[in-house]
């Protein structure tokens, strides 16, 4: 049963037996060519037992292997090595197919390639996940047809292998380089002059010409007599949240990729670069209730937690609470903090129904709204118009977008803080903020 359910005609097979066919057919009218009919069938006869004998007179003619790691990035290219040896003493031809987990919808993945005997032949390929979850890997199919190329034999290769997809550690990995380097500043963030200095007490030093007198330490100085100042440091471990809005809102997708997981990933690099700042990053989550709460802290461990915690969120089909938000970080959150929270708006109106809970949040806590650019209006807003429904479809994608920038006028009028950025755009967007509120001492 083995034998027969690893065993398979090739394509080349059947051209030999068109043309048989073709030669018993015009021997009807030229009979001299019935007996090399014949002839030729015995041969192929032959040739075919002997292409059999060739492929399965050795068990484990070829050996695959699938390289795996334990985890993909989401929305990120993430290579898969395939390593093939051939024992066989011959040279062979294989038909590689891999049988990729249902979430990408892949289903004419093939690839061909000739290996010399005693060799290993190695090739890598990409998969782009779009989706957090469970990735299941079925079999790594190898169809190995010898030099005669009248069969092929079947091996396979390591069945159900499970791959969990998390948020998007490459590009987490990315900025936090950018960010250590100081390469921001091309991707649009300046240097800005550090205002005044903060009042976190580190130490009491004699006093050098240059010192500030107003930091000048009179009791100290009364019993060294001598004069003695305080020594401050910059204030660090500021507790920074990344609260991240899991109604429907966020389940919009642009290209291919919903909203929800791109402020997944931005919440994970951000966190990353808060840390590395050696600040303090937690996460929330909410939608008609708070529905994770990591609190802030400053730990080596604390970023795999925040990962751990963005890896099982979803989006709701309900529209978000940001009443019970307010009324939930009043009474857990009482410590000032960077507010990140990710959204989205589509009208001014929309907005003006959350507008008193967002005021109410900013007066305890540095709060920032990001919301997003619809890049799908970009097309029609930059084609010129062409006919009547033309004019009209561009009327209202400019409507649209001038929404958008209302509603961050809106938000600055009340004193809160505003992102509206385009999707791919979001990560950078939000270190950048980041930053230049820590250089000019806001946090």
């Amino acid at each position: 049963m083995k034998f027969i359910k690893s065993l398979y005609i090739h394509q080349q097979f059947y051209i030999f037996i068109s043309v048989i066919s073709a030669t018993f057919l015009v021997s009807f009218w030229f009979p001299v060519l019935y007996m090399l009919a014949w002839f030729l069938v015995i041969i192929l006869i032959a040739l075919y037992v002997a292409d059999i004998y060739l492929l399965y007179r050795k068990k484990n003619g070829i050996n695959g292997r699938r390289i795996l790691t334990q985890k993909f990035s989401n929305s990120d290219n993430n290579p898969i090595p395939i390593t093939i040896k051939n024992n066989y003493s011959f040279n062979v031809v294989i038909k590689l197919i891999d049988e990729l987990p249902k979430q990408f919808q892949k289903r004419d993945f093939e690839y061909n390639a000739s290996i010399k005997s005693k060799d290993t032949f190695e090739f890598e390929y990409e998969v782009r996940p779009l989706e957090r979850g469970e990735y299941h890997f079925g079999k790594l199919n190898v169809y190995v047809s010898s030099f005669l190329k009248l069969v092929s034999k079947r091996y396979s290769f390591q069945d159900n292998e499970m791959v969990a997809v998390y948020p998007s550690y490459i590009q987490m990995r990315k900025y936090e380089f950018l960010a250590l380097s100081n390469r921001l500043t091309e991707f649009g963030l300046k240097k800005i002059r550090r205002i005044g200095h903060t009042l976190e007490f580190e130490q009491i030093k004699n006093y050098v010409v240059g010192d500030d007198a107003r930091t000048i330490n009179w009791k100290a100085t009364a019993k060294q007599s001598q004069l003695m100042v305080n020594q401050f440091q910059d204030e660090k471990s500021q507790p920074i949240y990344s609260v991240i809005d899991l109604g429907r809102v966020m389940k919009m997708p642009f290209e291919e990729l919903k909203l929800l997981d791109y402020a997944i990933n931005s919440a994970l690099a951000f966190s990353n670069i808060a840390l590395r700042k050696n600040d303090k990053a937690g996460l929330v989550t909410f939608a008609k209730k708070v529905d994770t709460i990591v609190a802030a802290s400053n730990k080596k461990t604390h970023l795999n937690v925040i990962n751990e915690a963005l890896y099982n969120i979803d989006t709701k089909f309900t529209d978000s609470d940001f009443g019970y938000l307010y009324a939930f970080t009043k009474r857990k959150i009482t410590q000032r903090s960077l507010f990140i929270v990710y959204t989205n708006f589509e009208h001014v109106s929309s907005l003006k129904r959350q507008m008193q809970y967002l005021q109410a949040i900013s007066k305890n806590h540095l709060l920032v709204v990001v919301f997003f650019e619809n890049t799908e209006l970009d097309t029609l807003i930059s084609n010129s118009a062409e006919d009547l429904q033309g004019i009209y479809h561009k009327t209202i994608a400019e409507k649209f977008a001038f929404e958008k920038r209302l509603i961050v006028k809106e938000l600055e009028s009340k004193g809160i803080y505003a992102i509206l950025t385009k999707p791919k755009n979001l990560t950078v967007n939000v270190i950048n903020k980041y930053l230049e509120f820590k250089a000019k001492g806001y946090i």
